[in-house]
């Protein structure tokens, strides 16, 4: 029966990555990849043929009402990130909304995400969390981080090296010198690292050593 398929990705670490998911990637009839290349690399290292097209957050708009009808007509399709599980601050919500409107079964596989791993390791409450993915670059930003500052819950964040230093000093300013904070950067990879402390204590951290690589930042709540 024609479906579409989640597939969540390895992150890192290609060892990374269910044997269900390996089974699913080489029995559909076509893989949506945010980057065809990236995904190339994976598909190669497991032996997998199926044929790829391009899936991204520039195009999803335009190819989404494509997609639904190759499966209503009998395509099994699965859709991948370059990394991590697909909707998770990557393409994937819009197909699969429309795909649920459309009455097409969706099943989306358990697997690797960034923030699970860099939620647990931090420890800090995750009892109760909220995910926040990226905050807004310019327009709502502080409007986000006032409201974020009386977040009761932990809160986790995805940030980018060239950004972590500006978010840092901001939660310095709205939450305060002394919330906790857990900053994990490259997981799964040869040089992955947590760093905890207070905002500050993290803050300058990173202005003596300039971080690199893919960022989760968590946070703890307000007391």
């Amino acid at each position: 029966m024609s479906k579409l398929f989640l597939v969540p990705t390895p992150i890192g670490n290609l060892e990374d990555i269910t044997l269900r998911a390996l089974r699913v990637l080489k029995e559909v009839d076509l893989i949506l990849a945010e980057d065809t290349r990236t995904s190339g690399k994976l598909l190669k290292h497991y032996d997998i043929n199926t044929p790829m097209q391009s899936h991204h957050m520039h195009n999803e708009h335009k190819t989404v009402e494509n997609v639904v009808r190759q499966i209503q007509n009998g395509k099994t399709v699965a859709l991948i990130s370059d990394a991590g599980t697909p909707a998770i601050s990557d393409p994937g919500f819009l197909l699969t909304r429309a795909c649920v409107e459309a009455g097409i079964e969706v099943d989306c596989l358990p697997g690797a995400t960034a923030f699970v791993p860099a939620l647990v390791n931090s420890g800090l409450p995750n009892d109760k969390f909220v995910f926040e993915g990226f905050l807004p670059v310019k327009k709502g930003r502080q409007t986000r981080l006032q409201v974020l500052a009386e977040e009761t819950r932990t809160i986790i964040l995805y940030e980018s090296p060239h950004k972590l230093l500006k978010t840092l000093s901001q939660f310095v300013e709205y939450f305060g010198a002394e919330r906790p904070v857990s900053v994990s950067r490259e997981i799964t990879k040869l040089h992955e690292e947590t760093i905890r402390g207070t905002a500050e204590e993290v803050l300058k951290h990173y202005e003596q050593k300039p971080p690199k690589g893919e960022i989760v930042v968590i946070v703890g709540g307000r007391k």
